[in-house]
């Protein structure tokens, strides 16, 4: 007895544009084959005709997808944008996980004058409105979800903007096994490796030659914790990355440095604490000593939300099973 064929769902992407087509597809329909792959579904193209067969959660999830890249095919798509948008936190099924901010969440992004970075799923979303309704915002998540990213990116757009003179960025400098002492250079030199994430973030974000004139002139500083004891941060937009190797203390110094007219962000994943062990970290106390004060956003992400190479996704929930990330 022969199986039931598979329903079918056709996707016709307006306006017609071969270069757009061809962006979307791929060079030998690479981008095609990985939707296929990842969503067990098969896929026929005619011009700008799409012919999508497999199951109906699948088939529906292909097609908002084929729509949604099409939109941003101007730009030339890759096979990174591809497989950011198959992850699971990007992928609108229609479950139980939708919410009413749905439709704005495919909207949410963030507009600087080199790029739009947009938002991959709801929590990325929901993120960025933190980031704009509060003056102090926690992200917190395991890496590769776009925490550190994500808030470069609006320091920079509320910077261009005008809303803010300045960007301080800071991480704490904590020896993750390594030991600075050991490592070539005067102090400056040493930490450099530390800071280095949030310099390639701002490269990205607003090139090479512009951040090192933007640095010259100080409206970035990019700095290790200890540099801000003592300070008062007016009319700032400050990010705190990597904040579970902070101590108490020190979290409470940096949360006491915000000024008037200032933002904060803090990011943070509190399965990778680098503290020497028995130290509690800033990062966890905070968050439950800050859980009833009111005007703070906080944004939690997990495995789902990871936006790097498709294993990484994998390797997170490994460890998480076998408990093996440190707490």
């Amino acid at each position: 007895m022969k199986a039931a064929p598979l329903s079918a769902e056709v996707v016709v992407l307006e306006p017609a544009n071969l270069s757009h087509l061809a962006s979307l597809c791929g060079p030998l329909n690479r981008n095609i084959r990985e939707l296929e792959r990842h969503l067990d579904v098969r896929i026929v193209q005619q011009g700008n005709r799409f012919s999508i067969a497999g199951d109906a959660a699948p088939r529906r999830a292909a097609a908002r997808l084929l729509r949604s890249l099409y939109a941003e095919a101007d730009r030339g798509l890759t096979l990174d944008d591809i497989q950011m948008s198959l992850q699971p936190s990007s992928l609108d099924t229609g479950g139980a996980g939708d919410t009413a901010d749905g439709a704005d969440d495919a909207a949410a992004g963030v507009r600087i004058r080199k790029k739009t970075v947009r938002a991959r799923g709801r929590r990325q979303a929901g993120y960025l409105r933190n980031m704009e309704r509060f003056d102090l915002t926690f992200g917190i998540g395991p890496a590769g979800t776009g925490k550190t990213w994500l808030a470069v990116a609006r320091a920079v757009e509320i910077l261009e903007r005008g809303q803010v003179g300045k960007l301080v960025l800071i991480r704490p400098a904590v020896e993750a096994g390594e030991r600075l002492g050991f490592l070539p250079g005067d102090f400056s030199q040493k930490i450099d490796p530390y800071l280095r994430p949030i310099y390639d973030a701002l490269y990205e974000m607003v090139g090479f030659d512009r951040v090192n004139r933007l640095i010259e002139r100080g409206v970035i500083e990019v700095a290790p914790l200890a540099y801000m004891r003592g300070r008062s941060l007016n009319g700032a937009f400050i990010i705190l990355d990597e904040a579970q190797n902070t101590t108490v203390e020190q979290m409470k110094m940096f949360l006491t440095r915000i000024g008037f007219g200032s933002k904060a962000v803090v990011t943070g994943d509190i399965t990778q604490v680098d503290l020497p062990r028995g130290a509690e970290s800033g990062l966890r106390n905070a968050l439950s000593v800050l859980k009833s004060v009111g005007g703070i956003g906080f944004s939690f992400f997990d495995s789902d939300d990871v936006i790097r190479h498709p294993l990484v996704r994998k390797i997170v929930n490994a460890y998480d099973r076998g408990k093996g990330a440190s707490s």
